[in-house]
C-alpha cells in the first residue's frame, strides 16, 4: 500500500501538520519517492531536514548533487536509536525556524530494529499526530521498507494521510499507551522495593549489569536511569514498585512496574519545566537508554529500560 496522498493546503497556502508515508521495495524506489519531495521543499523555500539511516543519506546525496548542501541530514540510527528522542528532534527544527515552512523526511522504522524497537517506532508515529497537531506549516513524510511492513506495523494505521483524517488521535494514542507490554519472562530476576530499598536495588541492578559485561560507563547510565524511574514509582506509583531484570538478544532489560497511572503519553519526549511535578526522570532515562518503553493503564504502569551490550 502506498500512502502519499496528504492534501496540500487549500488554495496553495501553507497547511498545518501533514503526516504521510510511502513504502519502497528497493533503493531505486526510495530515491524516486523521496528526492522529488525534497526538491519541491527546497523550491518552496522550506527548511528541509532528512533523518534516515546512512545508506539512504548516501543515496540522496548522490541523487540531489549540490542541492543536498541545502538540506540538514541526520543519521536516524544514532539520533533516533531510541524512538522517544525523535519528537524533540522535529520540535527543535520548528523552534529554529519560527514561522517558516518545515519539510521533513524521517524513517523511524528502519531495517535492523528489534521487535520492541518497531513497537516503539509505531507508537512514536502515532504520537507525532498529537505532538504536532497544532504546529505548522510542517510536512513530514516517512519512508517504510516493504520488508518491515506487516500486521504489527502498518503505515496506514498511523498516518492521517491514509484517508482516516477524522480519527481521534488522542484516543488512538491512549489505547496504544494503555496496552500492556509483553509479559516479564519467567526466568527474570525480581525484587520489590520501597523507599528503604531504593539504594539496595540500585546497587543490585548495577552489579547485575556489570556481571553481564556492560561497560562501567554503561552501568552508570543504567543505574541512574533505573534510579530515576524507581523514584517515580515511590513518588507517584503508590510508594512501592517491582523491578525485574533479564537479558534478551544481547540486551539488558529492566522492567519497573507500579500501581500508578501516567496520563500523558508524551511523557519523556518533551522536556518538562524545571518547576513542573515529575517527568524529568523519564526524559533523562530516554537520553541514557537505547530504548525506553512505557505503558500505563488500569493495571498500573510499566517502564522498561533497554541497554545493548554491543
Amino acid at each position: 500500500m502506498l500512502i502519499d496522498s496528504a492534501p496540500d493546503a487549500v488554495n496553495g497556502g501553507p497547511a498545518g501538520f501533514q503526516h504521510d508515508a510511502f513504502i519502497y521495495t528497493d533503493e531505486d524506489e526510495f530515491v524516486r519517492r523521496a528526492a522529488p519531495f525534497l526538491r519541491d521543499g527546497l523550491r518552496a523555500g522550506d527548511a528541509v531536514l532528512v533523518a534516515v539511516p546512512p545508506a539512504r543519506i548516501a543515496l540522496l546525496h548522490s541523487e540531489l548533487g549540490d542541492l543536498a548542501e541545502q538540506i540538514t541530514f541526520i543519521d536516524m540510527t544514532v539520533a533516533g536509536r531510541n524512538p522517544a528522542r525523535i519528537i524533540p528532534l522535529w520540535a527543535a527544527l520548528l523552534r529554529e525556524h519560527p514561522g517558516r515552512s518545515i519539510r521533513g523526511l524521517g524513517e523511524p522504522a528502519y531495517q535492523g530494529r528489534t521487535e520492541a524497537e518497531f513497537a516503539e517506532a509505531a507508537l512514536h508515529e502515532a504520537l507525532l499526530n498529537v505532538a504536532f497537531e497544532h504546529s505548522g506549516p510542517f510536512r513530514l513524510r516517512c519512508p517504510y521498507s516493504a520488508s518491515v511492513v506487516g500486521p504489527e506495523l502498518d503505515p496506514a494505521e498511523i498516518h492521517p494521510a491514509s484517508g482516516d483524517n477524522g480519527r481521534d488521535w488522542g484516543q488512538a494514542v491512549a489505547g496504544m499507551f494503555g496496552d500492556p507490554l509483553p509479559a516479564v519472562p519467567e526466568g527474570a530476576e525480581q525484587r520489590k522495593f520501597g523507599p528503604a530499598e531504593l539504594t539496595a536495588v540500585r546497587r543490585w541492578a548495577a552489579e547485575w549489569a556489570g556481571s553481564h559485561g556492560l561497560s562501567r560507563h554503561g552501568v552508570d547510565d543504567l543505574a541512574l536511569s533505573m534510579h530515576e524511574i524507581c523514584t517515580n514509582s515511590i513518588r507517584f506509583g503508590g510508594g512501592h514498585g517491582a523491578l525485574s531484570l533479564w537479558t534478551q538478544d544481547r540486551t539488558l532489560i529492566l522492567d519497573i512496574a507500579d500501581d500508578g497511572r501516567i496520563g500523558d503519553p508524551l511523557i519523556g519526549r518533551v522536556l518538562p519545566p524545571t518547576d513542573g511535578r515529575g517527568g524529568r526522570g523519564v526524559w533523562l532515562a530516554n537520553q541514557l537508554c537505547d530504548l525506553v518503553q512505557i505503558r500505563s493503564g488500569d493495571a498500573g504502569t510499566q517502564v522498561r529500560l533497554h541497554h545493548r551490550l554491543d
